[in-house]
């Protein structure tokens, strides 16, 4: 048995189809099949159940590939191991963040990573927090910055600050001016662009507003924080978005509002058993850094 076996029949496994793994793996269809037949006579078990219209794993094979998949993962850690590069001169990190903080967060993070090591070569995702979780167990990321709270075991998560959410406006907006926090319930007067559905953070503003029966009046949905930004710098509209966001847009205002929306805490994740790379160091001690120049209110 080698490692190709391995990466041979998770992906099957993955494809359900003999024809698509081969076309994923880059060889031929032949190949594949008597590849796997190889791994199975090695094993004395049947490891795939080819009698339906697409291919399966049998109840061994389900087994034995997630021995497999940690396998995989283990070695592919291990190489990381051995080409760190303890200078930074080179190297590579794989960053995912929720998409809330592409408005703020990304562009100082990952310009100031840059200008200090600009031999690492940065992967940069925007995903759900969901998705940021699963993709750090299965060693597709090195680091995941998104919220605190409940997470999937073998996750873990160090706080960076705790992030407000206000009512911002462009400087037309009639409230820029105001100093004082808005009324929670006067929020059903203003015409809101509001990000979808999709988005945690507006099931979080939902809940809220439900919370205190407010009904508000939504102009505008959109799936992109910066679209947002955008339409409410040139229009009436208001939107509800983390108050940091006006640092980095100072043609917007931010208006708290009464009472506030429960904060929530950036978290900056990790798998806990994974190998931490002088890169991955590197940034964590970056962010926490930069948090404490921002002023931001520690979490």
């Amino acid at each position: 048995m080698e490692l190709r076996h391995l990466r041979y029949l998770l992906a099957v496994a993955e494809h359900a189809n003999f024809t698509r793994a081969a076309e994923a793996l880059h060889i031929s269809q032949p190949t594949l099949s008597q590849q796997i037949k190889q791994l199975e006579r090695a094993l004395h078990v049947q490891l795939l159940d080819r009698s339906g219209r697409t291919v399966r794993l049998t109840d061994a094979g389900e087994g034995f590939a997630r021995y497999a998949r940690q396998a995989l993962r283990d070695l592919s850690a291990a190489e990381r191991a051995v080409l760190d590069v303890r200078d930074l001169s080179q190297g590579t990190l794989r960053l995912a963040m929720t998409p809330t903080f592409t408005a703020y967060l990304t562009g100082p993070l990952v310009g100031g990573f840059h200008t200090r090591h600009p031999g690492i070569t940065l992967n940069i995702h925007e995903m759900t927090q969901d998705r940021i979780e699963s993709d750090l167990l299965d060693d597709r990321l090195d680091l995941g910055i998104a919220f605190g709270g409940a997470h999937q075991p073998a996750i873990t998560g160090t706080a960076l600050f705790t992030e407000t959410l206000s009512l911002v406006v462009g400087a037309a907006h009639p409230a820029a001016s105001s100093r004082e926090p808005l009324p929670i319930h006067d929020l059903g007067t203003h015409r809101l662009a509001l990000l979808s559905g999709d988005f945690a953070t507006r099931r979080h503003i939902d809940r809220h507003l439900a919370e205190h029966r407010v009904r508000p009046q939504i102009a505008v949905e959109a799936d992109s924080v910066n679209a947002l930004v955008e339409i409410v710098r040139g229009s009436g509209l208001a939107t509800v978005l983390p108050d940091a966001i006006t640092r980095e847009h100072p043609h917007l205002h931010a208006v708290p509002l009464q009472p506030a929306l429960p904060s929530r805490t950036v978290t900056l994740l990790r798998r806990d058993t994974a190998y931490q790379s002088t890169a991955a160091r590197a940034f964590t001690e970056l962010a926490r850094s930069w948090v404490h120049d921002q002023g931001y209110a520690p979490a």
